[in-house]
């Protein structure tokens, strides 16, 4: 079997287990009191080139969830893409945990809100109008849903609008390291230099173990998110844990390296079918993803094959590449949708 279902479904990086087991050593005080957590603010404040709070989650939801809930009142409207994970799949836990904040999806291409129908959604609602929520926060998703990469000027131009109206900026980054690889930028190009004012840091994604974590860049947020944090059961015990694996995951560039290596996967499977007319793909490769429109006949084959990968519709299959995919596997893909979609007559044989 060659799994391409999910990048969850993979093993942790082996530095990561080392850096746990380094950390289970003797006693340390709980609830982030611990040398670990202390380095790790350090750290990361290194990394973003300023000066941060980080705070160590159990899971992408929590961070997104409040992370939102920090940035909006209650009756506020968060805008996002249609496709944003926190609109789609998430069991709204933004409106949940900010208390019935409302999600505004706003069009765009490849699950990417654009800066203009952005601009015109907002400057439907006019200030002053009691009647209705209140824009509070917009959700930048980066890599997307779909697998494509906003542009530092696409990320730019929409903080642009959203600070003009007062609005906080949130970037949901589950495969931020992805979206970075990419893009080929530092970290803080792609985050509070281009106006994001609170991230979702991914790493389980990305080769970690058990642990995502929220970067926060304006001070006004993290207060009161520290309590939202714990009200949520959020705050780790034995946090020295969590705070081990976020800073071996960043440790010489092996996040980094992680995500080239699976952007490198996918990449090699989009070059490989590219001139096959049968398949089409929803979505520029530019992640670590691949949405393909197939013949549903084509994906019984590749199961037949072995191939594991998630159908989201009759005709629609997502592939995701992880770290630890090789190229055998990725050629043996490439060479099952080849041969398949050169003849889609077999593949219902």
């Amino acid at each position: 079997m060659i799994d391409y279902r999910s990048d969850n479904t993979g093993r942790a990086a082996p530095e990561i287990l080392e850096a746990l087991v380094k950390a289970n050593d003797g006693t340390a005080l709980g609830y982030g009191a611990d040398e670990w957590t202390a380095r790790l603010q350090e750290r990361f404040s290194e990394l973003f080139e300023a000066k941060v709070r980080v705070f160590p989650v159990a899971t992408g939801t929590a961070a997104n969830a409040l992370s939102l809930a920090a940035s909006s009142p209650s009756w506020g409207l968060v805008y996002c893409s249609e496709a944003a994970h926190i609109n789609t799949a998430e069991a709204n836990a933004a409106g949940f945990f900010g208390g019935g904040l409302k999600l505004v999806p706003v069009p765009g291409p490849y699950a990417r809100i654009d800066p203009d129908a952005f601009a015109k959604t907002l400057a439907s609602v006019m200030p002053g109008q009691l009647h209705r929520g209140q824009p509070a926060a917009v959700n930048i998703t980066q890599a997307s849903d779909l697998g494509s990469v906003y542009s530092l000027d696409e990320i730019r131009a929409i903080a642009e609008t959203a600070t003009a109206r007062g609005l906080k900026v949130h970037m949901d980054g589950a495969r931020f390291a992805n979206a970075l690889a990419a893009l080929g930028c530092s970290p803080a190009e792609m985050s509070w230099r281009s106006g994001v004012d609170i991230l979702s840091f991914g790493a389980t994604k990305n080769g970690g173990a058990l642990c995502d974590a929220i970067v926060v860049f304006n001070p006004d947020l993290a207060d009161g998110l520290a309590v939202q944090l714990r009200r949520a059961g959020q705050v780790w015990s034995k946090m020295r844990f969590a705070s081990a694996q976020l800073m071996a995951y960043i440790e010489n560039g092996l996040w980094l390296r992680l995500a080239q290596a699976s952007n490198a996967a996918a990449a090699r499977i989009a070059a490989g079918i590219s001139d096959l007319p049968v398949l089409r793909l929803l979505a520029p490769v530019e992640a670590n993803e691949i949405f393909l429109e197939i013949p549903s006949a084509v994906m019984d084959a590749l199961e037949g094959d072995g191939f594991q990968f998630y159908r989201r519709s009759v005709t629609l299959a997502r592939f995701v590449c992880r770290f630890d995919v090789t190229e055998a596997e990725t050629d043996a893909l490439v060479a099952s949708l080849r041969r398949y979609c050169a003849a889609p007559a077999k593949a219902a044989e």
